[in-house]
């Protein structure tokens, strides 16, 4: 069975993506490095995808072509899948239609994970990390729920709440807003510190 660890830098970045975009669904991709620790994968960033179209081919074979070349100049490994629902009750992984890119994500990366955005813990005080983790283990692809853990996790998750109370989210630059302007850094790498550095940036 695998299980999974968050860093900061990969929660927040999904956490912000979330909460930029409240009233629309939002998604993207997870990198971990290329050696599990022991049963564990080490999550350590989230890159930002889409925000509108979430689902048109074409649009996700250019980011996840341009994500593979990027994880492999950092060393990295795109180790999962990230969805937040746009209805607030769509809680369920039968639920999310973006099963098709995480199984595509699954035929390369067997420890894969699907996250989805748990919306009713999405807060500007966090007390719990707000995700669903699911793994899939077997020939079937069958995602079950998976265990995880934040690195850190209520210096984390206080943290992320200072940050996004303060504003923090409006800055994330998913795929979309590269497509809107290439000048738009899709990697975040103004966030690719560490979270107590960014807190004297707001």
């Amino acid at each position: 069975m695998t299980d999974y660890q968050f860093n900061d830098r990969a929660y927040a970045k999904i956490i912000f993506h979330s909460a930029k975009y409240p009233h629309l669904a939002v998604n993207g991709v997870l990198l971990s490095e290329k050696s599990p620790k022991g049963n564990t994968v080490q999550i350590v960033d989230a890159i930002p995808l889409f925000h509108q179209c979430l689902y048109v081919t074409p649009m996700a074979e250019i980011a996840l072509t341009q994500v593979d070349a990027y994880a492999d100049r950092e060393n990295l490994i795109v180790a999962g899948y990230y969805v937040a629902p746009e209805n607030f009750y769509d809680n369920s992984i039968e639920r999310a239609p973006a099963a098709k890119i995480a199984e595509k994500i699954l035929e390369s990366n067997k420890n894969a994970c699907f996250v989805l955005v748990d919306n009713k813990l999405m807060s500007l005080n966090q007390s719990e990390a707000a995700l669903k983790v699911f793994s899939c283990n077997g020939e079937a692809t069958r995602w079950t729920k998976a265990n995880f853990t934040l690195s850190q996790t209520k210096a984390t998750l206080q943290t992320v709440s200072e940050l996004l109370q303060r504003g923090a989210m409006r800055e994330v630059v998913d795929f979309d807003n590269h497509l809107d302007n290439p000048e738009n850094d899709w990697t975040n790498q103004h966030y690719n510190r560490d979270l107590k550095q960014l807190m004297a940036m707001y």
